[in-house]
C-alpha cells in the first residue's frame, strides 16, 4: 500500500494526498471532490513554502534553533486538522482520529523533501 491509502484506511483520516513542489500536479484519496482537493494541494503547497520561508529565517537569526529544515507543518482547528509532511497533506477529523497516530506514521514513513513527487 501507498502512504496515501495507509492514511486514508487510518480512522478520523478524511482525505490524504501529495503535491509537487512545482504546484503543477496532485494526487488525492479520500472524501474531498477534486476542486476541494485541488484547492487544498495549493493551500498546503503555499503554506509549506510560507514555512520554509520562516524556519530559514529564524535559522539566520540564530544558527542553533533546532528547526531549519522544516519537514512539515500542522494547524489544529476546532473539528479538522491539517498537516503536512514534506509534499504529503492530511485532513484529519478531530473527533475520530488521532493526530499523534498520524504524525509519527508519516514521520516513519515520508521521506524528506528530496523525494518528493516531481
Amino acid at each position: 500500500m501507498s502512504v496515501i491509502s495507509d492514511l486514508v484506511a487510518t480512522p478520523g483520516v478524511i482525505a490524504a494526498g501529495e503535491y509537487t513542489y512545482r504546484g503543477d500536479r496532485f494526487t488525492y484519496d479520500g472524501q474531498l471532490d477534486y476542486e476541494t482537493a485541488r484547492m487544498a494541494s495549493i493551500m498546503c503547497r503555499a503554506t509549506t513554502m510560507a514555512v520554509h520561508m520562516e524556519t530559514d529565517m529564524l535559522k539566520h537569526l540564530k544558527a542553533d534553533c533546532g528547526c531549519a529544515p522544516a519537514r512539515g507543518w500542522v494547524v489544529r482547528g476546532d473539528k479538522m486538522t491539517v498537516c503536512v509532511m514534506a509534499n504529503v497533506f492530511c485532513f484529519i477529523d478531530n473527533a475520530n482520529g488521532s493526530l499523534n497516530d498520524i504524525m509519527a506514521y508519516l514521520r516513519e514513513h515520508v521521506e524528506s523533501s528530496e523525494t518528493m513527487l516531481v
